[in-house]
């Protein structure tokens, strides 16, 4: 073997172990990301799973939720909102007996209200839940658990205690977006 030849076959392992090295790096980082994905979105990150019909496109939506999230303005309560909003959720919830159709239908109007106050757009549900996946992925299933069980009682399919379990889940959220306070310094959206 000539000297040149040598040369050349030691180039081409090196390339080759800087390609393996590459990868290795890659798919850690991938690993990393994946788990972070995981850890902050919780069961969003399943649900996405099973809704785009793949890990990669299913990463790729929350990804793209929290590029979306990240350039919302959003701001904290005064204490007088946050007093207002919880006399309202008192009283809807007082509401119920007499009229757990109405509480139901009012829950949600108030969560949209809440979620507007705090700067979240309110354009249509799906949009929402997605939206407060990002930084209340703890109680997003509870908002959609209450939407399924609102709508099923609308077209005849739920009973008094079906909403009277879509407002525990309506709770669940509107105490979660009320409580929420920034760090001083800390913009709003690492927080949750």
């Amino acid at each position: 073997m000539t000297d040149t030849t040598t040369q050349w076959i030691v180039l081409a392992l090196l390339a080759a172990a800087l390609v393996v090295v590459g990868m290795v790096v890659v798919r850690r980082r991938e690993r990393a990301r994946r788990a972070e994905l995981q850890h902050r979105f919780g069961p969003e990150y399943d649900r996405a799973i099973v809704e785009h019909g793949s890990v990669t496109c299913a990463e790729r939506e929350l990804a793209a939720r929290e590029g979306r999230v990240g350039r919302l303005q959003f701001r904290d309560l005064t204490d007088a909102e946050r007093r207002g909003f919880g006399e309202a959720w008192r009283t809807l919830q007082s509401r119920f007996v007499d009229n757990p159709d109405g509480a139901a239908v009012e829950a949600n109007q108030l969560i949209n209200e809440l979620m507007r106050a705090r700067g979240y757009p309110t354009d249509d549900f799906e949009h929402q839940a997605a939206d407060l996946s990002v930084d209340h992925a703890d109680v997003v299933q509870h908002y959609r658990a209450a939407q399924a069980l609102t709508h099923a009682k609308q077209e005849g399919a739920a009973h008094t205690e079906d909403l009277r379990q879509a407002l525990v889940h309506y709770r669940a959220l509107f105490s979660d977006l009320l409580e929420v306070q920034s760090v001083p310094g800390a913009p709003m959206r690492q927080i949750g």
